[in-house]
């Protein structure tokens, strides 16, 4: 909703100075410079982008009004995951966790965490390292080498929408100067017209401009920007899981990994060591 919230200052700021100045709206309203610059941009995008990006784009921009789904909770909610498989894992040896990880949703452990068991591609992370932990012969090393080459593949799926909405903005500006040419080409043709009717076309014409800086600088640019934020947000949980993960691997007790995890999140989605040891603790009494 903060996006929405934004677009209704970014109009209020725009139009009410103007208001203030006196300008008159009449003259804002051009529909077909409009149609030219959206159409235009439109047209750019589909020309410039594939398939799976157009796609991509469009799943991802109704997720833009909804809250982030990735709070303290969810984090916590991580780390208690990681945390009763690897103490399983532990205690039983990593054979026992072959039914969890090959049957996540009939899992009773990973049956706790909704949260986490909706989230597909990051089950998917976790189950299949664990699948390599469970057979054997696994060098740390070089498990973080394939955990790093998986992670930064996400990324980039993951920013292919905001590079794709980058790109319509910087355009936009330059779209938005095609219409006002078109605008003043129009205007220059009727030079036979009085004064007045002549500026009318002329300011007509410059709203063009205006309309292609607006679009860019205060509707698309800061879509792309919101995405880039909230896949640095969905990058925490790989990170997360990936850090935990290893930690284990590497030979540390269960407690002390999910706390190797708790240390790369962001500090406001940072648990605290006294939050987590007693999640922790309400884990292990269950």
């Amino acid at each position: 909703m903060l996006v929405l919230l934004g677009y209704l200052v970014v109009l209020g700021a725009v139009f009410g100075g103007y208001a203030l100045m006196g300008g008159h709206f009449g003259v804002l309203f051009q529909p077909i410079e409009v149609l030219m610059i959206c159409g235009s941009a439109l047209g750019a995008f589909i020309a410039g982008n594939n398939g799976k990006t157009i796609k991509a784009t469009a799943r991802e921009l109704p997720r833009l009004l909804r809250s982030s789904k990735h709070n303290r909770q969810l984090y916590m909610d991580l780390l208690a995951l990681l945390y009763e498989l690897l103490a399983k894992a532990r205690k039983e040896g990593m054979m026992k966790l072959e039914s969890d990880v090959e049957d996540p949703k009939g899992s009773e452990i990973f049956g706790r965490y909704p949260n986490i068991l909706s989230n597909a591609e990051l089950m998917e992370f976790i189950c299949d390292y664990l699948r390599l932990a469970i057979s054997g012969n696994t060098d740390p090393f070089e498990i973080e080498a394939l955990m790093d080459h998986e992670i930064e593949t996400i990324r980039h799926e993951a920013e292919v929408p905001s590079h794709s909405l980058s790109r319509v903005g910087d355009a936009l500006p330059a779209l938005g100067i095609v219409a006002a040419v078109l605008g003043v080409v129009h205007a220059l043709a009727s030079a036979d017209l009085p004064p007045a009717e002549m500026g009318a076309l002329i300011a007509h014409a410059m709203v063009g401009t205006f309309l292609g800086v607006l679009l860019a600088y205060g509707f698309v640019t800061p879509l792309a920007t919101l995405i880039d934020q909230q896949v640095e947000e969905n990058m925490k949980t790989y990170q997360c899981a990936k850090v935990t993960l290893l930690a284990s691997m590497h030979g540390y007790t269960p407690q002390l990994a999910v706390e190797f995890g708790r240390k790369v999140l962001f500090s406001t989605e940072r648990p605290s060591f006294t939050e987590l040891d007693s999640h922790v603790r309400d884990v292990k009494t269950r």
